[in-house]
């Protein structure tokens, strides 16, 4: 399986966001709502990371609940490929 970084996920996170005229901030700790990220930006990251790894991803919504910051995306992605 091929995973991806932190990094990686981020740069695929801005293409998400480029598409649709948003920036996303350098600040990990940036609120989702304030930057304009919702749960469908969401669902076509998770989908470009599964595009990318080759994997299927396994996620939960109540997992999704606890995720308010772009910094709690990452994590949850990097979580995610690691199961």
């Amino acid at each position: 399986m091929n995973q991806l970084t932190r990094s990686q996920i981020r740069d695929l996170m801005e293409q998400v966001l480029k598409n649709q005229g948003k920036v996303l901030p350098d600040d990990d700790a940036a609120d989702l709502r304030e930057i304009g990220f919702r749960s469908l930006d969401f669902s076509e990251l998770a989908l470009r990371v599964e595009d990318e790894t080759g994997e299927e991803l396994n996620f939960d919504a109540p997992g999704l609940r606890r995720i308010a910051t772009v910094g709690d995306v990452l994590d949850f992605l990097l979580q995610l490929q690691q199961q």
